[in-house]
């Protein structure tokens, strides 16, 4: 008689090892970028949709209010909450593992150096930024009312925590993911 040969199976793909669990501070403060980065893309929706925020003509002229301005502030905001959006990477595990849509990278660890170096270059752009827009808010001379001026200080100046906390958020990021 003759026996059927069994089908060799492929073996079956070893377990994806994660690295150690984030800590809740580091998810806090991933979770922070968010909520520091939104007062100031909401001020500048509400400069393309007209609410009066204290500000002169010749401000809205800087800004390109009426022109360009309605299509650049928007794409300006978006691009910057994605940003602070990605953050949360650094803290998930899609910010460990390519999604498995990705042709040839779906399912493989992401390498360490591909998330920590734009998200340290991140940080300190986002801490010069910081440090640039204090410096031009004391020294510079805009024609706004002073309850306008209060109004986009208090829309701006969270964004000053946005270079430290991304950077903190990376540097856990990093320790967690090169441990054994």
């Amino acid at each position: 008689m003759s026996t059927i040969a069994p089908i060799p199976t492929a073996p079956a793909p070893s377990p994806l090892v994660l690295a150690p669990a984030v800590s809740p501070r580091a998810r806090r403060l991933a979770s922070a970028t968010l909520w520091v980065s939104l007062p100031s893309a909401l001020w500048r929706f509400a400069v393309v949709l007209g609410v009066p925020l204290g500000l002169a003509e010749s401000e809205y002229d800087a800004m390109l209010i009426p022109g360009w301005g309605y299509l650049v502030l928007p794409l300006l905001c978006a691009a910057q909450e994605g940003l602070a959006w990605l953050t949360l990477g650094l803290v998930r595990p899609w910010g460990e593992v390519w999604p498995r849509w990705i042709p040839r990278l779906g399912g493989r660890r992401i390498p360490v150096a591909a998330a920590v170096v734009p998200a340290a270059l991140g940080a300190v752009a986002c801490t010069v930024y910081g440090v640039l827009f204090v410096w031009t808010t004391l020294h510079g001379a805009m024609e706004i009312t002073q309850w306008g001026n209060w109004l986009m200080n208090i829309c701006y100046v969270p964004m000053v925590a946005w270079g430290p906390l991304l950077g903190v958020v990376t540097v856990h990021y990093y320790r967690r993911r090169t441990r054994g």
